[in-house]
């Protein structure tokens, strides 16, 4: 039969915090009334992590594991993941514990008042300021450039309508952003405020190397989020300042040396006048394959994602 709930964990060096995790989940989710599957993501763990996976799966029931034959990141770990649910409704978790599986019933009855993409908001956030301190700084400038207001993108505790796994795409950094990426095909997203316990076992996986990351990926994000299906408009208008700069030195040395009759060749104007010229004409050949790749793409895309229904 078709669970109606899918729970995937994507762990790494979580060997003393995955048959508690289990455990809690069995007995939160056997109180749903709801037919359920969890798929763990070993992504790449050096510990004894799949060995202590397996044993829960043979003392358990409605396991999958996934192990990877590296670590590849949390979005390549759900990624995958969201190619194998079989569940209407799939909640991630993180596997540190710090998620509280007993909160599991706020998305899903958000999901059931109509919402697709269901975000988990930690508050009180029992992490250390180096942790909380960056996340808040991260957020507010995610609210910004994307126009998606939420309070924690960095949660992983979220719960999506299979449509919306269907619908995206995650490589990188891009798990933190997908209620952008689902804003931008068009789904409800709503937000919950949900219990935050402080890690007991193991290691954070965060660091500075991440935020670099993420950072990077929200550029990334935001790009696809308003450029992606027009790429000469975010590449056109340095290419449309620079070649008008260039062209105004241009005209301003003419006048110089055709009407004053002075020398232009130790001018360094004159270099800049070509270098912008010519840095104009590349943005613009960048714009214009960029708009060749996109069309291509429409063309071979996948527009269902778009569609909410058809009426006949």
């Amino acid at each position: 039969m078709t669970p109606d709930i899918s729970i995937v964990i994507p762990v790494y060096n979580e060997v003393e915090n995955v048959p508690l995790l289990y455990r809690k989940l069995r007995e939160d989710l056997s109180s749903l009334g709801r037919t359920y599957e969890i798929i763990f993501i070993d992504d790449g763990s050096t510990d004894d992590t799949f060995a202590k996976l397996k044993e829960v799966q043979a003392n358990g029931d409605h396991i999958r594991i996934i192990k990877f034959r590296r670590n590849f990141g949390k979005a390549a770990a759900l990624n995958t993941a969201f190619r194998q649910v079989k569940g209407e409704v799939v909640i991630t978790m993180d596997g540190d514990l710090q998620d509280d599986s007993a909160e599991i019933p706020k998305f899903l009855d958000k999901i059931d008042e109509g919402y697709d993409l269901v975000s988990g908001w930690k508050y009180p956030r029992n992490d250390p300021i180096t942790k909380t301190a960056p996340s808040k700084v991260f957020n507010k400038l995610t609210c910004w450039m994307t126009g998606v207001n939420l309070h924690d993108f960095n949660c992983g505790f979220k719960a999506y309508k299979r449509e919306v796994t269907d619908a995206l795409h995650l490589y990188g950094e891009l798990h933190r952003y997908t209620p952008v990426l689902a804003n931008y095909y068009g789904f409800k997203i709503a937000e919950v405020t949900v219990r935050h316990h402080p890690r007991e076992f193991g290691k954070s996986k965060y660091g500075a190397k991440r935020v670099i990351k993420g950072l990077l990926d929200l550029i990334t994000v935001k790009f696809l989020t308003s450029y992606a299906s027009r790429p000469l408009h975010v590449f056109g208008v340095p290419g449309i300042l620079s070649l008008l700069v260039g062209f105004f030195i241009g005209l301003y040395l003419v006048i110089l040396k055709y009407l004053r009759d002075i020398a232009l060749t130790e001018r360094p104007l004159l270099l800049l006048s070509i270098l912008l010229i010519l840095l104009g004409l590349q943005f613009f050949s960048i714009g214009l394959l960029g708009e060749m790749i996109t069309s291509r793409g429409a063309r071979d895309g996948h527009p269902e994602h778009f569609v909410e229904r058809i009426v006949e």
